[in-house]
């Protein structure tokens, strides 16, 4: 069963308020056919968290290491991490390659868009170009990489049998007692019809389980990927209603809007303190991105968003 040979390394950061359970990196092990590989290594700071536990599973050897995509809490640590492992081959997205071989560019924006929480984080190491690539089959292991932008213009999936590894395509996830705790993740830039068709996409390959970068394993996977897809529809469509109705947005007024439409939101309630804050703190960026995408269309495209299901 393929998730016996999967491990869920939690790479937490006590010193960031509500970052436990939230990035971390899956290794895969597979005896059998002599395969080993890692999915986002996460940011500089937590490498030797991940090492440590590498080394506790007895991996002497990485064969790839997949970036879903390359922000610095997914990727910016994978320069470090083949230090350690230098006969790695890194798969990335093909508009991602660059910006991990020369990173300053990316380090740059993430310091502007992030602030002090990037400097936490720690600088982009940069990859050697020979260590980095982008395949669609990856080599004989039965991997599959799809492009699903959306999150990102660099984004992608990753299946190996019935198993998705999902990064943000559909959002965000935290486990809660009862029901269903989904966000979705939609910084600038963000396009809801390049959004819904990657989560589209996705659902077409009816995996059984996906994994959610942030956080966790989950199934049946179409479950939470047509959760994602709806939530995508009814966000957008609550800032074009605030938008319409009152001419500017306040990420106030939205939240209670979320409150009040968004049955999965609503299970924001049931998180600890801490991690409603870190959620509430990222909810802005979503929030930034809709907002942009809707306040840049006309008022015929507005009206047509109002109507969404």
């Amino acid at each position: 069963m393929i998730r016996d040979r999967l491990t869920c390394i939690d790479l937490d950061q006590p010193s960031l308020e509500g970052f436990r359970k939230f990035i971390s990196c899956w290794l895969y092990q597979d005896q059998d056919q002599n395969l080993t590989f890692v999915v986002d290594p996460g940011p500089l700071s937590t490498i030797p968290k991940l090492l440590a536990e590498l080394r506790a599973q007895q991996v002497k050897k990485l064969d790839y290491i997949l970036l879903t995509h390359i922000h610095i809490d997914h990727a910016g640590g994978t320069g470090e991490l083949l230090k350690f492992y230098p006969q790695a081959k890194v798969i990335c997205h093909p508009q991602g390659i660059k910006h991990l071989i020369e990173p300053e560019k990316l380090w740059q924006g993430s310091q502007k868009v992030l602030g002090k929480l990037a400097e936490a984080y720690g600088e982009i190491i940069p990859i050697p170009e020979e260590s980095i690539a982008f395949e669609e089959k990856i080599d004989s292991t039965g991997i599959r990489c799809f492009l699903t932008p959306g999150h990102a213009q660099h984004h992608c999936c990753y299946l190996i049998e019935d198993l998705l590894f999902g990064g943000e395509v559909a959002g965000v996830h935290s486990p809660v007692a009862e029901g269903i705790y989904m966000r979705p993740a939609t910084p600038p830039k963000f396009i809801l019809e390049i959004a819904l068709a990657s989560v589209q996409k996705m659902i077409d390959l009816k995996p059984r389980y996906l994994i959610i970068a942030h956080y966790g394993l989950v199934e049946p996977a179409e479950d939470y990927l047509k959760i994602g897809q709806r939530q995508l529809k009814l966000w957008v469509k609550g800032i074009t209603e605030l938008f319409v109705s009152e001419r500017e947005l306040e990420i106030e007024k939205f939240l209670q809007w979320l409150l009040e439409n968004d049955p999965n939101f609503q299970n924001i309630a049931q998180l600890d303190d801490d991690i409603r804050a870190r959620e509430n703190y990222f909810l802005s960026n979503s929030f930034r991105g809709m907002s942009e995408f809707v306040t840049a269309l006309s008022d015929e495209k507005r009206l047509e968003l109002r109507k969404l299901d």
